[in-house]
Formats: C-alpha cells, structure tokens, sequence
C-alpha cells in the first residue's frame, strides 16, 4: 500500500514541477485534437505548432486515449484508401 502512495505522490510532484504558465484543458484539447492528428500523420512537427496540445496529452490520460483511438482509426482509413 505504501509502494501505491510513494508512486501517486511522485507522480504528482512530477506535475506540480513540469507545470507551465500557461496550459490547456480538456474542453480546449478536444477541440483541438482533430487538428493535432492531421498535422501529426502530415509530418508536421507538432510539438513546435501545438505545443499546449502535446503538453495537455502528456498529462492527462483520458484525452491521450482519446488521441491514440482518433489516430489509430485514421491510420487505418489512410491504409484502406492507399
């Protein structure tokens, strides 16, 4: 049990630490996502273009599940299509 809290309070720390000035929340990642995963199967480096997108999915697991679901499901339509 005490393993279990060491590992939750690490983690937080770890965010409290990695905060930034400005961040986004997951209203603002949804509605920013369809993007993200355009620009990502594009090349594009989406780290530099939409930087708070990639911090927010760094963070937060429901909206990163939701990002790997939406870029897996338009991986596999690029692959029927090609």
């Amino acid at each position: 049990m005490a393993e279990i809290q060491t590992q939750k309070l690490k983690e937080l720390v770890r965010r409290v630490m990695t905060t930034r000035q400005v961040e986004m929340d997951c209203q603002g990642c949804y509605e920013q996502l369809d993007q993200f995963v355009e620009m990502k199967l594009e090349g594009k480096d989406i780290n530099q273009a939409m930087p708070l997108v990639q911090n927010h999915l760094d963070r937060c697991g429901g909206c990163c599940e939701e990002y790997e679901a939406l870029l897996e499901a338009l991986q596999s339509l690029d692959g029927e299509t090609a």
